[in-house]
């Protein structure tokens, strides 16, 4: 008996280490809420056979790891959404300066100096 619960507490105190480990190597990977979902249960199974404050110790510890991975997520979206907005921003720009470059042309050439640029810009 003191064998299985000495397994398990070796198993809850290296679980944080390994999802540290995880997160490090896959920094870029982040976790879909089925993921999150997954992982939270299973370490909430992990924790049925337990008792007392290890039990307690179990439990917030899978919720600080789903907590963690939540977090991760939501700001994969975020750092996601910037670089969208910043390339957006940067094309916008670029062709600013492409349509100010036309205006020094006149007639035919200009048309066909903005014509390049809205396609080149997409615009």
């Amino acid at each position: 008996m003191k064998s299985r619960n000495l397994k398990q507490l070796i198993v809850i105190a290296a679980t944080p280490l390994f999802m540290g480990l995880a997160a490090t190597a896959g920094a870029a990977q982040t976790l879909t809420s089925d993921q999150i979902d997954a992982q939270y249960d299973a370490a909430m199974k992990q924790c049925d056979g337990m008792k007392g404050n290890d039990k307690d110790v179990c439990k917030k510890e899978a919720k600080a790891q789903r907590d963690s991975a939540e977090a991760d997520m939501k700001a994969g979206k975020k750092t996601a959404e910037a670089r969208h907005d910043a390339v957006k921003e940067k094309r916008d720009a670029a062709y600013d300066v492409a349509k100010e470059k036309c205006d020094a042309m006149s007639g035919d050439a200009k048309d066909q100096c903005i014509a390049e640029a809205k396609t080149k810009y997409g615009k």
